[in-house]
C-alpha cells in the first residue's frame, strides 16, 4: 500500500498518459449495466454547481464529459503531473499543476469538486480532504470515486499476487469522508474488465505490477474480471 502513496512511484505512474489510458480502455460496466463514470457525471451535473475544481484529473475526459453536458460550469481541473495537465488542455479543459493537499486557491472558491480514483495515491489524505473542504464554499459538495478491496482481485490472485488494498476503498471511504463533511451518500458499483486474449491481461498488469505480468499462467480467448467501486458525495 506504501507505494501507492509514494510520491516517487506516483509521480512515475502517471509521467505519460499511456499508462492510465491502457487500464481505462478495458473497463466497461457490470451485470447492472451500469458505469460508475456515468454514475458521478450524472451527480456533477445534476449538482448544478457553477464553479467545479477536479484534483487528479488525469487525461482529463471526465472533465470533457462534464463540459459536454454543462458547458457554462466554470470547470478547472487539476493535476500534479504536467503531462495530464497538457492531455486535458488538449481536450479544450482549463488545467494547470496543482498540489491536491496544498490548493492554491481562496477559501470557498468553488461550489463543488470531484475527485475521482485518486485519493488512494495522495500521502497525506486527511489533508487533502482538509483542503477539499476548506476549498469549498458552505453548502458545497465533493464527488468522489474510488476501488473496493477486491477490484480486480481475482486477476491479481491468477497472477500469483493478493487482492491491492488502498488506504481509501469502498469500504473505509464513507468513514474518512465523514471526519471532514457532515452528510454522506455511497453508492456502489459493479464493473468488468474484459481482456480479448493472454495478451492484453499482461499489458494491463504490466502497467503497475510488471512481476505479476510476468506471472499471469496463459489462458485462451477473452476473460473478465469483476471491478467493484464506489461513487460517494460528501456535503
Amino acid at each position: 500500500m506504501r507505494e501507492m502513496t509514494d510520491p516517487g512511484t506516483v509521480g512515475t505512474q502517471y509521467a505519460s498518459v499511456e499508462r492510465l489510458q491502457t487500464r481505462r480502455s478495458v473497463w466497461g460496466p457490470g451485470p447492472e449495466g451500469v458505469s460508475p463514470v456515468d454514475v458521478l457525471r450524472t451527480l456533477v451535473v445534476a449538482s448544478g454547481a457553477r464553479r467545479v475544481l477536479e484534483v487528479g484529473c488525469g487525461t482529463g475526459q471526465f472533465a470533457r464529459s462534464v463540459l459536454d453536458e454543462a458547458p457554462s460550469t466554470d470547470y478547472l481541473a487539476t493535476d500534479l503531473s504536467p503531462a495530464m495537465v497538457e492531455a486535458t488542455r488538449a481536450l479544450g479543459v482549463p488545467a494547470e499543476v496543482a498540489p491536491a493537499d496544498e490548493l492554491p486557491f481562496s477559501d470557498g472558491w468553488f461550489d463543488g469538486a470531484v475527485a475521482a480514483w485518486m485519493l488512494y495515491h495522495v500521502p497525506d489524505l486527511d489533508g487533502t480532504l482538509a483542503e477539499l473542504r476548506r476549498v469549498l464554499r458552505d453548502g458545497g459538495t465533493l464527488h468522489v470515486a474510488t476501488n473496493g478491496r477486491e477490484h480486480l482481485g481475482g486477476l491479481l490472485r491468477d497472477a500469483g499476487g493478493e487482492a491491492l488494498v488502498t488506504q481509501f476503498t469502498s469500504e473505509n471511504a464513507a468513514g474518512l469522508l465523514g471526519r471532514h463533511f457532515e452528510h454522506v451518500v455511497q453508492r456502489d458499483v459493479e464493473t468488468r474488465a474484459t481482456f480479448p486474449d493472454h495478451a492484453a491481461a499482461c499489458a494491463y498488469l504490466a502497467t503497475f505490477a510488471p512481476d505479476l505480468a510476468q506471472a499471469l499462467p496463459p489462458f485462451d480467448g477473452p476473460r473478465a474480471y469483476a471491478g467493484h467501486t464506489a461513487v460517494l458525495t460528501a456535503h
